[in-house]
């Protein structure tokens, strides 16, 4: 992995700790704010343009208080000059919706970084509770 884009692996890391405390912006803070950024999570459809995936980090960010992260299980990277991903498996503990009790949280998560303006930057940020084998009926729409 290029230097530079471990760095912002590393910080993309600490803001996913202070996302599971309710707070968004260290997050939204490394997000590309092109109209192409994608942000995917559990919480809802897909929002693109960073009007909309701001929006909708804002919003996924007040479900969670109180969490930490537990870490981070890397199943996949790859990274050219201008262009990397990373594949994992994010383990937080946070506080629910209106929950007092803090529960774990595991989320598969990809996330795509592209070099603009001589930084890297998140381009697509994917996460889904989806950390174990389902069978195949867990994909019909009901």
């Amino acid at each position: 992995m290029l230097a530079d884009l471990a760095k912002l692996i590393e910080q993309d890391h600490l803001a996913v700790d202070a996302f599971v405390k309710g707070d968004p912006e260290p997050l939204k803070s490394l997000h590309s704010q092109r109209d192409d950024v994608v942000i995917a999570n559990p919480f809802g459809p897909p929002a693109k343009g960073w009007r909309q995936a701001a929006e909708t980090m804002d919003r996924a960010a007040t479900n969670y208080r109180d969490g930490e992260v537990i870490g981070f299980e890397r199943i996949s990277e790859y990274a050219t000059a201008d262009l990397g991903y990373i594949i994992e498996i994010e383990r937080v503990r946070s506080k629910v919706g209106g929950s007092d009790k803090l529960v774990p949280i595991a989320l598969r998560t990809t996330t795509i970084f592209r070099r603009e303006e001589n930084a890297w930057k998140i381009v697509l940020r994917h996460a889904d509770p989806i950390v174990s084998p389902r069978p195949a009926a867990s994909v019909v729409a009901e």
